[in-house]
């Protein structure tokens, strides 16, 4: 019998890896959970409360908004706390507001309650990635890939979840099955996690800073959510504003800044950074824009149109995986280029169809290959995008990139909005998207959404550009 050779003795990853990876996994797990159970649950919340959609809804964008200003603190915090005290305190609050959510006799208080679970929930995603760079070095690609696996089943098991304690149960066993989970997260996570290495000296808080960009990311992904409206345009100019104030106190700040907005300047985080920043856009932007227009465009009843969206995730399933096998064998750039280029193909059909006949099998194959490509794209990128960076830096390289990709999303979907505002049902349209409920009844033409699949090709194919720009290869910084 062969005996493993050196290389391939390297290349297996160490089990206390996967044991951190499985704890750390549990929250952001969670989080996705409790998110896709909340909006498929949303109508059924508000009637037991008896509050208007226009309030309820509040329980989706307060939840959101505070993820938002709590990401630009996530380096600060986990210099000032430590990574495991961080995670711990954040997984204990999320399930304490969990149980709150649950015992919340008004709207107005479940508001509150999601609002809390929001700033707990904003640290624990982005912790994640940074745990699991800080464990993974060189095979960080490849603990990526499969460890992206769980957090997708989130989405995909929220619904049934949902529809099953609906059917049984009232409304707050949707946060009370959170608790179970975060007791025995919270129980490994403390029992298996390492130490924190005690910092030489904590940085001060940048007040001045945290004031202008979380206020301001808030402000701007709020504003895009309802560019139609008056107050909507308001907040997308102050968001900017406040953006823009907030680049010019952090170069000169420098490393002081709540976020070093320097890092952009190192071209292999930039172009990761970018490729992250148009990867979170199109796979927003196919979320928004191909339910629309398999429901109005093509008659397709809602649970027709779930089963075409959940080939997508079939798709990333299938190809997170194997993403850091890939990337081991032919190397960053190839590998996330390759799947922007299939993402940017699986557009096309969409366009055509659009324009001729609707195919079942053409959307199918498209949407899985949309998902497919989907998934490839990102993990390359992140993991370029850490390897470039010491151990010390990670948790602001964190935060940064967490930033770029937080703000792909709203753009492109803004961008897309427009689109279709031009030529499908201008004004009902423009109305339901901005306030994220159903579009008119009457269904559209497929025709019109010929220019809304243009722009959002057009999209990928400014991914592709950015990922053909990522290194062919990247070395582990050294710690």
């Amino acid at each position: 019998m062969n005996k493993p050779t050196s290389a391939d003795a390297n290349d297996r990853i160490d089990p206390s890896v996967w044991k951190i990876v499985v704890v750390v996994l549990i929250g952001p797990f969670m989080t996705q959970l409790d998110s896709t159970i909340v909006n498929v649950s949303l109508p059924a919340i508000g009637q037991s409360l008896g509050a208007t959609l226009r309030i309820t809804q509040w329980v989706i964008t307060g939840y959101l908004l505070a993820l938002t200003l709590m990401l630009p603190l996530n380096a600060w915090l986990v210099d000032r706390f430590g990574a495991k005290r961080l995670y711990l305190g954040c997984f204990t609050a999320f399930t304490t507001a969990s149980i709150l959510c649950g015992a919340s006799p008004t709207i107005h208080l479940l508001i509150a309650a999601r609002i809390l679970q929001g700033l707990a929930g904003g640290i624990l995603v982005p912790m994640t990635q940074m745990m699991i760079a800080r464990t993974a070095g060189r095979q960080m690609a490849r603990v990526m890939g499969l460890a992206s696996l769980p957090v997708l089943v989130g989405p995909i098991v929220g619904p049934v979840l949902a529809g099953t304690l609906l059917a049984h149960v009232t409304w707050p066993w949707l946060f009370y099955v959170n608790v179970p989970a975060g007791i025995a997260g919270v129980g490994l996570a403390a029992r298996l996690l390492p130490r924190d290495a005690q910092p030489e000296q904590h940085r001060a808080f940048d007040a001045t800073g945290f004031v202008l960009i979380s206020p301001g990311l808030a402000l701007l992904i709020y504003g895009m959510s309802n560019y139609a409206s008056t107050p909507g345009r308001i907040a997308i100019a102050a968001g900017a504003c406040m953006l823009a104030a907030f680049v010019r106190h952090a170069l000169r700040e420098g490393p002081a800044a709540l976020v070093d907005v320097r890092i952009y300047r190192a071209p292999i985080f930039r172009q990761a950074a970018a490729t992250q920043f148009f990867s979170n856009g199109v796979l927003y932007g196919r979320q928004l824009l191909i339910p629309l227009y398999l429901i109005t465009g093509c008659a397709l009843s809602p649970n027709q149109t779930g089963w075409y969206i959940a080939v997508m995730g079939v798709g990333m399933m299938c190809s997170f995986p194997s993403t850091g096998f890939l990337v081991d064998r032919f190397g960053t750039r190839m590998v996330s280029a390759g799947g922007a280029l299939l993402a940017f193909a699986s557009m096309l059909p969409f366009v055509w169809m659009a324009e001729h006949d609707f195919s079942h099998a053409w959307a199918l194959v498209s949407l899985f290959c949309a998902g497919a490509g989907q998934g490839t794209i990102s993990i390359p990128s992140v993991s370029a995008a850490y390897s470039t960076v010491s151990k010390a830096t990670l948790p602001l390289a964190n935060t940064a990139l967490n930033i770029a990709q937080r703000l792909g999303g709203p753009i492109a979907t803004t961008v897309l909005a427009i689109g279709v505002s031009l030529t499908v049902h201008a004004h009902d349209a423009s109305s339901a998207l901005s306030t994220h409920t159903s579009i008119a009844s009457e269904p559209s033409a497929p025709h019109a959404f010929v220019l809304a699949f243009v722009i959002l090709a057009a999209l990928h194919a400014m991914a592709l550009v950015s990922a053909l720009q990522l290194p062919v290869r990247v070395v582990r910084a050294p710690s």
